[in-house]
C-alpha cells in the first residue's frame, strides 16, 4: 500500500507540474496576456483558459493511463507523452482559429462574452480529446 501511495503522490506532481506547462503554453501561444486578463475578470479569457485547462489535464490524464511500463520508464513515457501532448494541443488550437479566422486577441480583452470565446473553448476541448486519444 505504500508503494501506492508513493506513485499517486509522484504522479500528482508530475500531473501538477504538466498542468503548469500546460497552462503557460496555452498563455504564451494565445495573443495578449491570457492570465492578466483572466486576473482582470474578462469573460471571454476566463472561458477560453478554463477549456484550454480541461483540454490540457485530458491530454495529461490519459498520458499517466497510458504510460506503464515500471516506476522510472512510467515517470519518463507520463513526461514525454504529456509534452507532446501540450505542444500538439497548442499549435492545432491556433491553426484552427487562424483557419477560423477568429480575432482572439479581440475576443479575449471583450468585457462582454461572446460566442468567438466559446467557439475557441470548444477548439481547445475538441482538439484536447483528439490529442488524449492521439496518446494511446
Amino acid at each position: 500500500m505504500g508503494v501506492n501511495i508513493g506513485l499517486i503522490v509522484v504522479y500528482a506532481v508530475i500531473g501538477a507540474v504538466l498542468m503548469y506547462v500546460g497552462y503557460f503554453a496555452i498563455d504564451l501561444t494565445t495573443p495578449g496576456d491570457l492570465r492578466g486578463l483572466v486576473r482582470e475578470g474578462r469573460p471571454n479569457a476566463v472561458v477560453v483558459s478554463s477549456a484550454g485547462m480541461v483540454s490540457m489535464a485530458l491530454i495529461i490524464v490519459t498520458a499517466i493511463y497510458v504510460s506503464g511500463g515500471g516506476f522510472v520508464a512510467g515517470m519518463l513515457n507520463t513526461t514525454i507523452y504529456g509534452i507532446v501532448g501540450i505542444l500538439a494541443q497548442v499549435l492545432a488550437v491556433r491553426g484552427l482559429e487562424a483557419v477560423a479566422r477568429l480575432d482572439v486577441d479581440a475576443c479575449l480583452h471583450d468585457d462582454r462574452l461572446t460566442a468567438d470565446s466559446f467557439v475557441i473553448a470548444a477548439m481547445h476541448l475538441a482538439l484536447g480529446l483528439v490529442v488524449a486519444v492521439a496518446v494511446i
